[in-house]
């Protein structure tokens, strides 16, 4: 078993959140109808979220922009829901990397509904 940080118990309970979701629901919905499922999963396990969160991105020092995160929950973990059948693109990851970096959150998780088995990456914003 990998190394177990801060928040390795909060991202197992919102992983176990995510097999339950998927274990009802399987794949062939697009990502709202997971996303609201989470957060009903979600709040049974009393885990404070907000969905499609604001953060604004900086580029030197001036405001560039800003995104949304589809869900984060107790202020500390981004959940990006995808819902695509097949292999999931590196670039959603490099996409949840950046949410990290801009947010200044540590743990992402990059979440697939869309195949037979729900797919699940923990990242890890590189400035920590």
């Amino acid at each position: 078993m990998g190394k177990k940080d801060e928040f390795s118990d909060l991202t197992e309970k919102i992983i176990a959140a995510c097999f339950d979701v998927h274990g009802e629901l399987g794949p062939g919905f697009v990502e709202k109808i997971y996303v609201n499922a989470l957060k009903v999963a979600l709040d049974e396990r009393v885990l404070k979220q907000e969905t499609e969160k604001e953060f604004s991105v900086q580029f030197h020092n001036s405001p560039a922009g800003q995104f949304r995160a589809d869900i984060v929950v107790e202020d500390c973990v981004i959940i990006e829901i995808k819902a695509i059948e097949g292999y999931m693109p590196k670039i959603f990851e490099a996409q949840v990397i950046s949410y990290l970096k801009s947010s200044g959150l540590k743990v992402g998780l990059l979440v697939n509904f869309g195949n037979r088995s729900c797919e699940i990456r923990r990242l890890v914003n590189p400035n920590f």
